[in-house]
């Protein structure tokens, strides 16, 4: 699974981060975790707001940090 952080490296995008991979440890996922930081590159995924998740190039989540439950849902789906 290839996990995309879109954000600028604010303390916001630092919880998603660390959210995203205690959720994918609990859950045992096999994934890649890549932080995205260039605007143009953040704009391209049509993301106006963040921090944003993506999962295998599927935006999941933008503008907030789900819960530890909300964010097992979001890689299991």
């Amino acid at each position: 699974m290839k996990i995309q952080i879109l954000g600028t490296g604010c303390p916001k995008c630092k919880a998603l981060a660390a959210t995203t991979e205690n959720a994918a440890k609990d859950l045992g996922i096999d994934y890649e975790i890549e932080k995205v930081t260039d605007m143009a590159k953040i704009a391209s995924f049509g993301v106006m707001m963040t921090p944003a998740l993506v999962v295998d190039g599927k935006i999941k989540s933008v503008g907030k940090i789900p819960s530890s439950d909300e964010m097992k849902e979001l890689l299991t789906k």
